[in-house]
């Protein structure tokens, strides 16, 4: 029988890596592509700030071609919603079946997700969903089965600034400030994935410019 298709929402992250491997792992399903929101006018990962060439270096080392949801600056929500329906339908028309989602444990987040497919032929999956006390456990799964990440975003607000650019690592976990999800479940911060086992090969990266844009604290990386 034929697997269903799907496609990964992919922010570039450690979370939609991990979700990436937890579906090749389980063979179920047979992941197609790549769903990806970008910031057209700047030409980076929206929220992660990740340039483009470096998403499309992650595609080519994962074997997966990109869909791209292609968002202005700024982007009301409702256009955001518009163009994310549009791409829906073109993958509903090339057969997808479901799109799968890094989410791990917000529920208000995951009922977003849900409404946001309702009534499109596409059906939502979320293979790392778990409880907020598990994700301690989960960033140091992830570590020890060889997952690297950088922080490239930071919430200010919920994380020190000076997190921003640092390797997402076991030092990084022991320095987090209490109450801090250690895996940025709540937007404390964004990560790059840039190696794992969901991986043909490592990506090179450097850390470059850290910056404030927007209430946020960036860190550029470069190939």
């Amino acid at each position: 029988m034929t697997r269903p298709r799907v496609l990964v929402s992919w922010s570039s992250g450690k979370d939609c890596a991990w979700a990436l491997h937890a579906l090749r792992q389980q063979r179920a399903v047979d992941v197609v592509g790549l769903l990806t929101t970008v910031n057209e006018p700047f030409e980076r990962v929206a929220m992660h700030g990740v340039r483009e060439s470096l998403l499309a270096a992650q595609a080519a080392a994962l074997g997966l071609p990109l869909w791209k949801v292609p968002l202005p600056w700024p982007c009301p929500n409702d256009v955001y919603e518009e163009r994310f329906r549009a791409l829906i339908e073109r993958a509903r028309a090339a057969g997808i079946d479901h799109v799968a989602f890094g989410d791990l444990h917000l529920e208000d987040i995951r009922a977003y997700r849900i409404s946001q497919l309702r009534g499109t032929g596409i059906e939502p999956l979320f293979p790392i969903w778990t409880t907020p006390g598990d994700t301690p456990a989960l960033a140091r799964r992830m570590l020890a089965s060889g997952v690297r990440a950088v922080l490239t975003c930071v919430d200010p607000q919920q994380l020190p600034a000076r997190f921003a650019g640092r390797e997402f690592d076991a030092t990084l976990l022991d320095d987090l400030p209490p109450g801090t999800d250690p895996c940025g479940e709540r937007g404390e911060f964004h990560t790059f994935c840039y190696d794992g086992p969901m991986f043909r090969e490592p990506l090179r990266i450097r850390v470059g410019d850290v910056v404030m844009r927007d209430g946020f604290c960036f860190a550029d990386l470069l190939p």
